[in-house]
């Protein structure tokens, strides 16, 4: 498994990138989201990965952040009928906080009206992934809409990636928050979710 590239961007499209990697060329299709964070063409990138292996085709798909991909994973792995291709336009149509807050309110209007998705796929991802994404969900797109600070974001974001890994919700919270406490708020996402990776063990 491919979990990241880390090189020079190439060339950047909207839906695609090819990150230079010790003069290897990587195409990479991503979400909107993700094109908005890269930097300019020729510059370092790092870029995390996921490589799904089809029979004609071995495709990496691409995130700058870790709440994307966990999100995109999330998606085609317990959501039955979405592919790479429609979870791509969901990240493409909306903040990974407003799909979380969706999900935990049960919008089915706002997941319906993102391209690719209609009513019925809108519904499933509702029933599909409330139960992973969790109440605290909502809390926590409610604190998006009053300005979300940059260390609740990285809270938020390895509380995912955490119950994107089988923690539950409220276990994930308490773990991430206990292990700030430790690490102290210039800890990265991946230290936070490491240190509680190995507390949990």
């Amino acid at each position: 498994m491919i979990t990241f590239l880390h090189g020079k961007l190439a060339e950047a499209l909207p839906t695609q990138v090819i990150v230079d990697v010790n003069g290897v060329g990587y195409e990479v299709l991503i979400p909107l989201s993700s094109f908005d964070k890269l930097p300019q063409p020729g510059q370092p990138l790092k870029i995390l990965t996921h490589l799904a292996i089809r029979d004609d085709a071995h495709v990496l798909y691409g995130f700058m952040t870790a709440a994307e991909r966990d999100l995109f994973r999330m998606l085609i792995n317990t959501v039955s009928g979405i592919g790479p291709k429609i979870a791509l336009n969901i990240l493409s149509g909306t903040s990974t906080t407003s799909l979380r807050s969706a999900v935990a309110n049960g919008d089915v209007k706002m997941l319906s009206q993102i391209s690719g998705v209609g009513k019925k796929t809108a519904e499933r991802i509702v029933v599909e992934l409330r139960d992973k994404i969790g109440k605290a969900a909502a809390f926590e797109a409610g604190s998006a809409e009053r300005s979300l600070s940059a260390d609740d974001q990285k809270v938020n974001d390895a509380v995912l990636a955490l119950v994107a890994l089988g923690f539950k919700q409220p276990e994930a919270h308490d773990t991430i928050r206990a292990a700030l406490a430790v690490l102290g708020p210039q800890a990265s996402v991946e230290q936070l979710v490491r240190a509680s990776l190995k507390k949990g063990s």
